[in-house]
């Protein structure tokens, strides 16, 4: 069965340049291996970015032994649905794109908290 998005249609492809998702097949997608739950497809900002790097998680800094390129504010990224929730709770959390977002975020997020943060082409 195909995935789903969290508006209940097929799950898109969130990015390719650079490769993102838990599979680096562009989509995010998880199973039980991905304990991160890389769930929310994310137009990642710099004050996201300084955030998370705050928290230990340094997405800027590139990681070619994990095929991780390092990223700038404007890439697309799957990002840890519980790591996004904590940046809308702090006010910093980046716009998503809600037709690459897997349907079990939420399972963590509400709808409404999706929507408030939507960017749709």
């Amino acid at each position: 069965m195909a995935a789903l998005n969290v508006n209940g249609t097929s799950l898109e492809c969130c990015c390719t340049r650079p490769m993102t998702g838990f599979f680096r097949d562009g989509f995010c997608r998880t199973d039980e291996e991905d304990q991160g739950h890389h769930l929310v497809c994310a137009i990642v900002t710099q004050q996201f970015l300084e955030f998370s790097r705050r928290r230990g998680n340094d997405l800027i800094t590139p990681r070619p032994e994990l095929r991780f390129p390092g990223l700038k504010p404007g890439d697309r990224w799957c990002l840890h649905i519980l790591r996004w929730r904590e940046a809308y709770e702090a006010g910093v959390a980046p716009p998503i794109l809600l037709a690459s977002t897997h349907e079990r975020a939420l399972d963590y997020v509400t709808v409404d908290m999706l929507r408030k943060l939507a960017f749709e082409e």
